[in-house]
């Protein structure tokens, strides 16, 4: 039996960490590629986009294969980042929306690559197979609302939240940059999460010399605030800049890629992850579509009341369309069997690319808004955005399983 009580933590950056900007130039290109491809008069299952960022000193480099409309210049690629530099905020001289020097290396897929994605199934004239192998998890828990594990979810809160409030210029919060991070320690009892022992905020700030004291006056009202009040106390131990002043930040102070803050945009290691990374891929990548997949089947058991916690685990071949196993882990808090659950959410969704892309709608540009904060744990949207979110199988997987 697992453990009851105990210490977990997990940690957040925001959309200003040198990461999160590469993930979000890397996911406004796939969006400019699914919005731009219609215009044009491309099927949008036809899109095709690996695209990876590199960020330091004023100096951006997108590398990458795609496949998509003519129209999608270079130019137009490099204006598209330095939109998406500006909105999070740098204009700072080691890194400046309008003068960083920003390099486009963006080439056709490969044609190896693009047959075994285009490559159609024996007896199906529409099935494609999957645009590479891999193992893909997805995780769901009733620990808070959204059924996202409680230290993930709050480290991500306390950041969103001051964001919003830097972007609003909200009093003082206006002093802050857009580089920051946050760790949340929280402590379990019987099983249950109740309370938190330590925070960590480290907050880029646009006045040099302000100290760690005039910085948590600014950011502790916003942790407070993201945190149920009951589970800060006078035993939580608080550590903002801990390290004294946060100045240099974002990819002036550290340089950024695409793709490395993997299990910041997932589960923040309550659960096992399969190595792939989300941002810059468009939905063929099952590591990407798959996990979605994943998070949406876990998700919709435990709305079900099917279990307390669920792991799933997807596994697929390049060229192959069909999952090569499906795994279910309730982790001892399960009311029907798991074998049975593998058998029925196979059956509850088609788990080819194509089944997946089509039942969440992925041909669509709705990545760039997944760059921070989480990929999962967040409100479905009316455009189609977070649909992997939904919890609309629950009555076809009771019906199933009854």
């Amino acid at each position: 039996m697992s453990r009851q009580s105990y210490l977990f933590t997990s940690e957040s950056v925001s959309e200003g960490h040198p990461d999160k900007v590469c993930d979000r130039i890397s996911d406004e290109i796939v969006d400019l590629f699914f919005r731009e491809g219609p215009k044009a008069g491309i099927d949008p299952w036809a899109i095709r986009a690996a695209c990876e960022t590199l960020a330091t000193t004023n100096k951006v480099v997108i590398a990458g294969e795609t496949r998509g409309p003519e129209t999608v210049t270079k130019d137009w690629i490099a204006h598209v980042a330095r939109m998406a530099i500006r909105d999070i905020g740098y204009e700072q001289d080691g890194f400046h929306w309008d003068k960083a020097d920003i390099e486009v290396l963006l080439h056709p897929q490969s044609a190896d690559i693009a047959a075994g994605v285009d490559a159609l199934q024996p007896g199906d004239n529409k099935e494609e197979g999957a645009g590479d192998q891999g193992i893909m998890f997805g995780y769901a828990c009733n620990e808070t609302p959204e059924l996202m594990p409680a230290p993930i979810y709050y480290a991500h809160n306390i950041l969103r939240d001051l964001a919003t409030a830097r972007h609003k210029k909200e009093g003082d919060a206006a002093l802050l940059g857009p580089d920051s991070k946050s760790q949340v320690t929280v402590r379990y009892e019987n099983g249950r999460p109740v309370g938190v022992t330590q925070i960590v905020v480290s907050h880029q700030h646009i006045k040099e010399d302000l100290s760690s004291k005039q910085i948590r006056d600014i950011i502790e009202p916003y942790v407070r605030k993201a945190l149920p009040a009951e589970w800060v106390s006078k035993d939580t131990v608080w550590h903002i800049n801990p390290t004294g002043k946060f100045f240099i930040g974002g990819p002036d102070g550290d340089s950024g890629l695409t793709g490395r803050k993997i299990i910041v945009d997932t589960y923040g290691g309550a659960a096992p992850h399969g190595g792939g990374a989300f941002s810059g891929k468009d939905s063929t990548k099952v590591d990407r579509s798959a996990a979605y997949a994943a998070r949406y089947l876990a998700k919709n058991v435990i709305a079900a009341g099917l279990a307390d916690r669920c792991t799933i685990q997807l596994s697929y071949a390049i060229g192959v369309a069909k999952p090569l196993s499906i795994y279910v882990d309730t982790h001892g808090t399960g009311k029907v069997d798991e074998a049975q659950l593998e058998k029925v959410l196979g059956e509850v969704m088609d788990l080819s690319p194509r089944g997946i892309r089509t039942h969440l709608d992925l041909n669509k540009p709705i990545y760039a808004r997944t760059s921070a904060y989480g990929h999962f744990g967040r409100a479905p949207e009316a455009d189609g955005g977070f649909s992997w979110e939904k919890t609309d199988l629950v009555d076809a997987i009771k019906k199933a399983v009854a």
